[in-house]
């Protein structure tokens, strides 16, 4: 290995995984796989060991967990960088690997010329994010924004009337009955509310309207 070769551990539980990303990161020049572990707590053990240059990790492995194995290898090994290459992109799984340590986050269906870049940004101490994760670290950093629109504006006066009697568990024919309105035009109002608020049923629906505050205990029309 040479000075300015990149020195990469692997880290996944499918066997065929790390040996398909050896057998692409050892044809691209400037790289060396220093090792391989097939579980988190192998990954830090050998990042101690190894110092690489970059730990590609998944977040899904037995024994130790990405994460956990991430912030273990920037305890025992603070040169190295930790790249998460993962299929898991919720937020539950993105904002623990980044405060653990991770310089880059991508998923798995990331074409290998891209990885191959990554790893190279993260020797350099750069960082590279998928996209959609991205987006939401970049909406987690502005945080909830004081002129965020009500989505509650975009209904009618007559669905929102329909929303608080749905909220109050009546159904479309008393809904109907207390409007002196028709079955069919309560269902077309309850559909247009649905997906205004970019919900899937009435239930959501109701749910929604009492956690927004929009129907209050002893209101008119309460069952």
């Amino acid at each position: 290995m040479t000075t300015e070769e990149i020195s990469i551990l692997i880290a996944d539980d499918h066997q065929v995984v790390r040996h398909g990303m050896r057998a692409f990161l050892e044809t691209q020049p400037g790289f060396h796989v220093a090792g391989e572990a097939a579980d988190g707590k192998q990954a830090a053990e050998l990042a101690a060991e190894l110092a690489p240059d970059v730990a590609l990790l998944d977040l899904n492995m037995p024994v130790v967990d990405g994460i956990e194995a991430t912030r273990r290898i920037r305890q025992v090994s603070p040169h190295t960088q930790v790249v998460v290459l993962t299929s898991y992109h919720a937020d539950e799984h993105i904002f623990p690997a980044l405060r653990a340590g991770a310089i880059s986050y991508l998923l798995k269906d990331i074409p290998m010329d891209e990885l191959a870049q990554a790893i190279r940004r993260a020797a350099r101490g750069e960082a590279t994010l998928n996209p959609l994760v991205a987006a939401r670290v970049l909406q987690e950093m502005r945080g909830p924004r004081a002129d965020t629109p009500n989505p509650f504006t975009e209904l009618t006066h007559r669905e929102m009337d329909i929303l608080r009697l749905l909220a109050n568990g009546l159904s479309n024919s008393e809904i109907a009955t207390q409007l002196v309105i028709t079955e069919n035009t309560v269902k077309g109002h309850v559909s247009n509310i649905l997906g205004k608020l970019h919900l899937n049923d009435r239930t959501q629906a109701a749910i929604y309207a009492w956690r927004e505050g929009v129907v209050h205990r002893n209101e008119p029309g309460e069952k």
